[in-house]
């Protein structure tokens, strides 16, 4: 009967701040995207709410969080209770004050990892699309080479050569999930560089930049940035993976793969 009862309450949950977070976005929207957002899924409303939940706690966090980020407390491993509403850790960290921080960390790095590794992608696979010949097959074959390698590992090898610093840590795996940009971002662009509207921008003389810039990236905004969403996923895991593994967000900065172990 509980869990019941646990499941309609999610599902009231669900569809409540599915209908809200639609009708603020409506209410908010220009009028020409109103639309869109009328006919949105619940699904789209409530991660989109989800996401500015995030958003909101990450930019906060210091305003939030009842405690400082790594201040310790008192005693180990308290029960849930006031002050201390998710209980204190081994060393007697606020837990809820550890996890708030840790949504800013772990989430804004993510974030930035995410932007970098699609930026480079992007470019590079457009680029390739776009002038083929030797530079599309000499950057196919090193990208090949690099996603031979699996993606943890690969990282993991890096990290020990370089260090493991925030900023270490945001360029190693953009380097390694920018291989899987650039082969989305190639594929696409290979399908638009044949469009007649190319080969008249060409002959109108339109240098290489414009035509990423105004001819290309425009029609190929739609698969990258529904990848954009995915890849942000699988790059969160990744770090949370790396801290849990003891090479990623070093103590005491919060984040929620270090706070799993």
């Amino acid at each position: 009967m509980t869990i019941l009862l646990s499941i309609a309450v999610g599902l009231a949950l669900f569809f409540m701040i599915g209908f809200a977070a639609r009708a603020v976005l409506q209410a908010f929207a220009p009028a020409h995207h109103k639309p869109t957002f009328r006919d949105m899924p619940l699904t789209a409303s409530f991660g989109l709410a989800i996401i500015l939940l995030y958003i909101v706690i990450a930019i906060f966090a210091p305003v939030i969080a009842p405690f400082g980020e790594g201040e310790v407390l008192g005693a180990q491993f308290l029960p849930w209770a006031s002050p201390h509403y998710l209980g204190t850790d081994k060393l007697g960290r606020d837990m809820l004050t550890r996890l708030i921080y840790g949504a800013r960390n772990t989430v804004g790095i993510a974030f930035a990892t995410t932007a970098l590794a699609f930026f480079v992608g992007s470019f590079l696979g457009i680029w390739a699309a776009l002038v083929g010949s030797w530079l599309d097959q000499w950057l196919s074959r090193f990208v090949d080479a690099l996603m031979a390698i699996p993606a943890l590992i690969f990282s993991l090898l890096l990290l020990t050569i370089f260090g493991t610093s925030v900023l270490t840590l945001i360029l190693v795996i953009a380097a390694v999930d920018a291989t899987r940009v650039y082969r989305l971002a190639r594929s696409v662009a290979q399908g638009i560089v044949v469009m007649d509207y190319i080969e008249a921008a060409r002959l109108r003389g339109e240098g290489m930049w414009r035509l990423i810039r105004r001819e290309i990236l425009p029609n190929a905004m739609a698969p990258l940035v529904a990848e954009f969403g995915l890849r942000f996923c699988f790059v969160f895991l990744s770090i949370s993976a790396l801290s849990f593994l003891g090479l990623g967000i070093k103590p005491p900065t919060a984040d929620w793969g270090s706070m799993v172990r």
